[in-house]
């Protein structure tokens, strides 16, 4: 029996005019190391006029019993439940350019019925690009710049990131199936990986979320100054040298991993804005080691 991927979305009003704009989206539940993607897809929404335009059903592909939605409890009785909520938003830039944002959990099922949804949405609209992006871990310091792992679905896309050139295999998820299922349709897809600090991978890491809005806001010719998220990188980075400064065996750390980084762009070049790519056994390794580590409660910072 065939499936009707229309039957996974609900238009909330009649299409608007977005022919061309970027389709931007952040899924919850995979990898994202300092919560890179999640601390911008936030800021887009709450620093941007924007309004729901398509809602996804989240009763048939999200699993509620390995993430329950939060209930609150007041005094004597249940007093509200959290609905999740997997929706597509209309943005418009500082310039009122319009773009797109598909932003809630990540499906736990019908992945292949999900991204043909996404597909039909996206040619009804006719929007341009999908841009996905995240963090990942990385043997870098938070004192060096931040580097970006770029792909695209065809030669071209990827210009002023890093590539990873390995031929690798990695936990699969719903956003990377989508940029696979766009380029099988023949349209354009990019994913952008900013390297985070692996001792900082576990904590909220704004630094991470900015160099992110920095390569989405170039990619999709948008204007999206940041301020919010200028702001709170350098708090965070205060915060961050003031533990450091408490800590010899993280100062240690560090101090080595500025080492490694500056012998690798002395001795062997850089690709782009800064650590040298890793190798795709590494990179696996470290997917893998953060994926676990999603299941411990959190250490250091």
């Amino acid at each position: 029996m065939q499936r009707d991927p229309e039957e996974l979305f609900e238009l909330t009003q009649a299409a608007p005019e977005v022919a061309g704009a970027p389709l931007l989206h952040h899924l919850e539940g995979f990898i994202d190391a300092g919560g890179a993607g999640r601390l911008l897809a936030e800021h887009l929404l709450q620093d941007y006029e924007h309004e729901t335009i398509a809602r996804f059903d989240a009763d048939r592909l999200i699993d509620y019993r390995s993430r329950r939605p939060l209930m609150t409890y007041e005094n004597s009785h249940w007093e509200s439940y959290e609905t999740p909520d997997l929706t597509l938003h209309l943005i418009h830039d500082a310039a009122d350019k319009p773009f797109l944002l598909l932003n809630g959990p990540e499906p736990d099922h019908e992945w292949d019925l999900f991204t043909a949804a996404v597909l039909r949405l996206t040619e009804r609209l006719g929007t341009g690009p999908a841009i996905g992006f995240l963090g990942i871990p990385a043997g870098v310091p938070h004192t060096r710049p931040l580097g970006v792992i770029g792909h695209g679905t065809r030669e071209g896309l990827v210009t002023g990131s890093q590539r990873l050139p390995n031929r690798i295999q990695l936990p699969g998820s719903a956003a990377a199936l989508l940029e696979l299922r766009f380029g099988e349709a023949g349209r354009d897809a990019i994913g952008f990986a900013v390297q985070v600090p692996h001792y900082l991978a576990q904590a909220v890491y704004p630094a991470a979320a900015l160099v992110l809005l920095g390569e989405v806001a170039q990619f999709a010719g948008l204007d999206l100054p940041g301020v919010d998220l200028r702001v709170a990188t350098e708090r965070t980075q205060e915060a961050i040298e003031h533990q450091v400064a408490e800590s010899q065996e993280i100062a240690e750390l560090v101090r080595a991993l500025e080492q490694q980084y500056d012998s690798a762009a002395q001795t062997e070049g850089l690709l782009a804005d800064g650590e040298e790519v890793p190798t795709g056994e590494e990179l696996a390794a470290q997917f893998e080691q953060f994926l676990a580590d999603q299941q411990k409660p959190p250490e250091g910072f």
